[in-house]
């Protein structure tokens, strides 16, 4: 019978981890699951060659002009219209992290080492891929309540729906019903379009105390939960969502309204053996990376992206600054994302 610690090394198959790890991360999302990110075979296939940012240009929709009053004068002639363009610039995510064995020490006396490791690593990745996702939507916005500049198209703050005020009047400036479909309402006669809320904890609990939360049955994984829903709405819970002192941001979200993409780098996985570590005692360190595309329909990443693709962060070039987005769909309708700032205490 052979003796000694079963160690990373023993059971990590980079092959099959790897994209366990990633089936398993998006099956937990629920940003995915609710469909506000949707993947994208187009974004996956262009992860797989070379390039920082990515141009996909498509037709705008013919506008909405005045149509012809036919005549039977042979020297009137119509004037024809033309179609407008617009183009996407997609940007390359490259994350990666590692963890020494020592880490997961707890969870490899399980009874399935693979799966505990698996299970973490992807419950890790599923925060990140959601953390990103926050700067993308704080970049997206920070551009929206900015005037428009050059080729951005979009009114200012058409997309937002601001209740806070000055100071908090209970009743007044916090969350409800009818600040929320007025935030809907930005979208016109589109809001049933918005199908995905996304609030800070404190916001939740204020619906909550106002019974205004119901819950559905589901099950993920083999385990039964229950999910949250405002006016039929899946409710997403994150205290990433931004909030200054009291005043707090509420996401709302459609179908699809972030495109998403997946891609492989050389090397996804790998395995360190340290074997002088722990005074000869070994040490293993697994490594994994992920290449990603969060795309917010109708924008253009318009930053400068370091070689290995923007951070999280709120400074220049990166994913929640304002300058780092450019609207180029025109109309409000095409942008299925909307905010509501509301005051709290």
């Amino acid at each position: 019978m052979a003796n000694g610690v079963t160690r990373i090394s023993d059971v990590i198959v980079p092959e099959i981890f790897s994209p366990y790890v990633q089936q398993l991360t998006q099956e937990k999302s629920r940003l995915i699951r609710s469909g506000a990110i949707v993947s994208d075979e187009r974004l996956n296939a262009v992860l797989a060659g070379g390039g920082l940012t990515f141009n996909e240009p498509s037709f705008k929709d013919l506008d909405n002009d005045a149509e012809n009053v036919s005549s039977d004068d042979p020297a009137t002639n119509s004037s024809p219209n033309k179609i407008g363009t617009a183009t996407e610039i997609q940007v390359r995510l490259s994350r990666n992290n590692s963890w020494s064995s020592m880490n997961l020490a707890a969870d490899l006396a399980g009874a399935d080492p693979m799966q505990a490791i698996a299970t973490r690593v992807s419950d890790y990745w599923t925060r990140r891929h959601q953390a990103a996702f926050v700067a993308t939507i704080n970049g997206v916005f920070a551009d929206n309540a900015a005037a428009p500049s050059g080729a951005d198209t979009h009114t200012q703050n058409d997309m937002t729906h601001d209740i806070s005020g000055t100071s908090f009047v209970d009743g007044v400036t916090n969350f409800s019903a009818e600040a929320f479909i007025d935030a809907t309402a930005t979208m016109g006669d589109s809001m049933e379009d918005l199908t995905m809320v996304m609030m800070h904890s404190l916001v939740y609990a204020r619906a909550l105390k106002n019974n205004l939360i119901d819950f559905i049955s589901d099950s993920v994984n083999g385990q039964a939960i229950r999910i949250p829903t405002f006016l039929g709405r899946e409710v997403i819970v994150d205290d990433g969502v931004p909030r200054t002192a009291g005043v707090f941001n509420t996401w709302l979200f459609g179908r699809g309204a972030v495109r998403a993409g997946v891609g492989s780098p050389k090397v996804p996985t790998e395995v360190d053996r340290k074997p002088a570590a722990g005074n000869g005692g070994g040490q293993d360190v697994l490594h994994n990376r992920h290449e990603w595309i969060l795309h917010p329909v109708g924008y253009q990443f318009a930053g400068t992206p370091a070689a290995g693709g923007p951070s999280n962060a709120n400074t220049a070039n990166n994913l929640a600054h304002a300058d780092s987005w450019r609207r180029v769909f025109p109309e409000r309708k095409q942008i299925r994302i909307a905010r509501l700032i509301t005051r709290e205490f």
